[in-house]
This record gives structure tokens, C-alpha cells and sequence, in this order.
């Protein structure tokens, strides 16, 4: 039973998010932010994530606050739904071409939360998502989740497509990190926890 869910309201946003790590084709996404909304279906989607998000937030003011409170939440609900993390196989990486554009993410599910980001976007807005906010939601999740998380933009020149393979990746290299492995005996740790 790797699922979770969890409902988040503060005076900036109301969220509530369901994750299950077992059945991929159950997604739906309305966060009222059309191109996170994009982004967070193509995370879902290459991670083979169930996941269930519905966010209302001060869009009137810009999108900051529900893009980041929905990393935090989401962080929150892949550690809760990951338990004990017994026989997960931990790491995950992987290369998402978008055209001109190379995304690379590489992660770690240690319980030791780091985020090192390299990417840049000349295009400061899509439609009403800062790009900016892009490491801000990853932060909020790597850290909520307990993730090491390594995001890099290689190359490329648009925007969209340098943002979509960094998502993409995301969810590939999750996918992979929280499959379960026979071959795995308790935690994929000679410490024999991760925390």
C-alpha cells in the first residue's frame, strides 16, 4: 500500500494531494497554473506515479506560493508513501532530449535532502508560471522528500523545452529510484536504514 494523501491550507494556499507509487494511470492535475499543470502531469506520467492534485491559491498576487507549497506537499507524500523504504532501488537517473535541448537529473532517496540545480531560462514567464519557480518547487520537494537531487539543463535555447526535460527527467529518475527490486534485501544501504 505505497499511497498517501494529504490536504495543506494556509492564508496563501488550499491543497490536497494523493500519490500511489503502484498505479500509474490515475492522474489529475488543477492547480489553476496551466503550464505546472503540464509539468506535473509529465512528471507523473514518466514516473508511472498515481497522482491526484488540486490546488487553490493567491494567483492573484503570481503562483509562487501554490507552485511551492505543492513541492512541499508532494515531497511530504513520496516520504510517507515510501515507508520504511525496504528493497526501493534508491537511485535513479536519467537523459531527456526535448529538441535542441538535453535535461539530466540524477537523485538519490538517502533521507539527506540536497538540491544542486544548473539550468538557466532566458524566457522569465509561461503564461502565468515565473520559470524561476522551477527550482523553487524542486527545493521544496527534494527537501520535504529527503531526495539528493541533481538537475542539470545541458544545453538548448527554448524555455519550454529546457523546463519539460528537467520534469520529464524527474519523473523517469524517480520512476526508477522507487521501483521495487527483488534482488534487494531490506534497504539498499549497508547501514542498513535510510532515514
Amino acid at each position: 500500500m505505497r499511497k498517501a494523501s494529504k490536504s495543506r491550507e494556509t492564508f496563501e494556499t488550499k491543497i490536497d494531494v494523493s500519490v500511489d507509487l503502484d498505479r500509474a494511470n490515475d492522474v489529475s492535475i488543477e492547480t489553476g497554473v496551466g503550464f505546472f499543470d503540464h509539468m506535473l502531469e509529465l512528471f507523473a506520467r514518466h514516473g508511472r506515479i498515481g497522482m491526484d492534485v488540486k490546488a487553490h491559491g493567491d494567483l492573484h498576487v503570481d503562483s509562487h506560493h501554490t507552485v511551492e507549497d505543492v513541492g512541499i506537499v508532494l515531497g511530504q507524500l513520496l516520504k510517507e508513501a515510501l515507508g520504511d523504504k525496504k528493497q526501493i532501488n534508491r537511485y535513479g537517473h536519467a537523459y531527456v532530449p526535448m529538441d535542441e535541448t538535453l535535461g539530466f537529473v540524477s537523485l538519490d532517496i538517502s533521507g539527506r535532502p540536497y538540491l544542486v540545480f544548473h539550468a538557466s531560462f532566458d524566457n522569465p514567464k509561461l503564461g502565468n508560471f515565473d520559470t524561476e519557480l522551477v527550482q523553487e518547487f524542486l527545493q521544496a520537494f527534494a527537501f520535504q522528500a529527503g531526495i539528493t537531487l541533481h538537475v542539470n539543463v545541458l544545453y538548448g535555447q527554448n524555455t519550454h523545452h529546457k523546463i519539460e526535460s528537467i520534469f520529464k527527467a524527474l519523473g523517469q529518475s524517480l520512476g526508477q529510484a522507487i521501483r521495487i527490486n527483488p534482488e534487494i534485501t531490506g534497504v539498499n544501504s549497508t547501514k542498513g536504514l535510510i532515514e
